[in-house]
């Protein structure tokens, strides 16, 4: 009777030993009992009986999933291939398991469909310029199709946005000539306040009785500190003026004494 005990004893002990799983800390176990979940396992050790019992691990850690190049058109029919990453982790284990049957190649193909739907949507400008947005649009849909099948997605970046080599040389003159305009706009506005200084000052040398004197012998003083410049001195506009009237006076005085 004692060896029959030991025996069983025995065989108890091998099937509790070959029963014990271990679930390490960053995973779970997901449990069926004659083909029916039946539970959660956490971490440590955990019995899981053969022939009536199954088990699965579901790694729980923040995992990144590579989306490869997508060709896509964009809404103003611009051929780019783009490509992202998209970061998730498993919430719940048992959906991830039961609801779809490889969730990681469920989510890398539902990734990659709704890049190129979202890239569709938009032109290349907004493509270029908002990528930020462009990402969040895209976690916002994959994120809500993934909560079903126990996943939730951290985040969504857009890694590269590949042009042909025509649109790129397109692009680049388009940039060079925005630069030529700015540039042109820059000096005209230059030369246009520079004019408008230089009608002030005229004005005011005018109206100021000696102030075109005044000038004239400071433009005589800067020229004259280089020995290496020649002075022409030209006669004063006042002068010119009083002889042209002086002129002009006479000649009325000889027309009247012919008449």
């Amino acid at each position: 009777m004692s060896e029959f005990i030991t025996t069983i004893l025995f065989i108890l002990f091998g099937i509790v030993l070959v029963s014990i799983r271990q679930i390490n800390q960053y995973e779970r176990g997901v449990r069926f009992t004659l083909g029916v979940f039946t539970g959660i396992m956490n971490p440590g050790w955990r019995l899981v009986f053969p022939v009536i019992q199954s088990f699965q691990k579901v790694d729980i850690r923040t995992k990144a999933v590579d989306v490869p190049d997508q060709s896509a058109i964009t809404r103003d029919n611009v051929s780019v291939q783009v490509n992202a990453v998209i970061y998730y982790n498993v919430v719940r284990a048992e959906q991830a398991v039961i609801t779809v049957e490889d969730f990681r190649y469920a989510i890398s193909q539902y990734a990659q469909t709704t890049l190129r739907n979202v890239v569709g949507e938009a032109t290349l400008d907004e493509l270029l310029a908002n990528r930020d947005m462009m990402a969040d649009k895209i976690k916002g849909i994959v994120a809500e199709q993934t909560s079903a099948w126990g996943l939730n997605v951290a985040n969504v970046e857009l890694k590269d946005i590949k042009l042909s080599g025509d649109m790129e040389r397109t692009i680049a003159k388009q940039a060079e000539a925005e630069r030529e305009k700015r540039a042109v706009i820059i000096n005209s506005e230059g030369e246009y306040a520079a004019a408008e200084n230089m009608a002030k000052a005229a004005r005011i040398l005018s109206e100021t009785p000696g102030a075109l004197h005044l000038r004239t012998l400071q433009s005589i003083n800067d020229m004259s500190s280089d020995q290496s410049n020649t002075v022409v001195y030209a006669v004063p506009v006042e002068i010119l003026k009083s002889f042209e009237t002086f002129v002009q006076k006479n000649v009325n005085e000889m027309k009247s004494k012919n008449n």
